[in-house]
């Protein structure tokens, strides 16, 4: 006579069974929310830094030099020390080496690059230009590596003055184990992301 208490090792397997195929599920899950949140804290630091940049480069525009040449009061220079102190603030998780360039250009009424008129700067660290005109320092990460949009060619006139966009491309690597648990599903085993911010303002225009 079997007795009514005794434990069913059908059912425990079972219960074990189920929980080997949700548990996966359940860390995918988990892993994903955290990996999405360290992302998106990223991007809002992203979209701080491009804000900033844009900011500035409306506020300089040509840089007010009388006769003006090459980048006067270093208006490029400024832009981007804003944006690199920005990324590299206290509690971002952005690793500047992960940036793949950060370009200043001229937007159309779309808010699109203009074809010819964009700066690109790369990550050189500590071989940018300085961007403390001051007794001081402040040697910037990055430095110009195509120039053809020059603060002298930049229009800010009270009429149609030109619009300024500075963009920044970040290659995001996964914190989390995220790209080994999408592999046991079949998914992509890609570790990084591709991620791209960019603000466009009008230059402030002369008095």
């Amino acid at each position: 006579m079997t007795s009514a208490l005794a434990p069913d090792h059908g059912e425990a397997g079972q219960g074990l069974t189920e929980f080997t195929i949700v548990m996966p599920v359940f860390l995918l899950l988990l892993v994903g929310m955290l990996e999405f949140g360290l992302a998106f804290g990223d991007r809002l630091t992203m979209s701080d830094a491009t804000r900033e940049g844009a900011r500035i480069g409306s506020a300089l525009a040509t840089g007010s030099a009388t006769p003006c040449t090459g980048d006067p009061a270093g208006v490029d220079t400024a832009i981007v020390a804003a944006v690199e102190n920005l990324l590299r603030s206290g509690g971002s998780g952005i690793d500047l080496s992960h940036v793949n360039r950060i370009e200043i250009y001229k937007a159309d009424a779309n808010g699109k690059p203009v074809s010819g008129d964009m700066n690109t700067w790369i990550y050189t660290p500590g071989a940018g230009p300085d961007a403390d005109p001051g007794p001081g320092t402040d040697i910037l990460d990055f430095s110009p590596a195509t120039v053809t949009w020059n603060a002298c060619n930049r229009n800010n006139g009270a009429a149609d003055p030109d619009s300024i966009g500075v963009s920044v491309d970040y290659a995001y690597h996964l914190r989390t184990p995220l790209a080994a648990l999408m592999a046991i599903f079949g998914g992509s085993q890609a570790a990084t992301i591709d991620m791209v911010d960019s603000t466009v303002m009008a230059l402030n225009p002369t008095s």
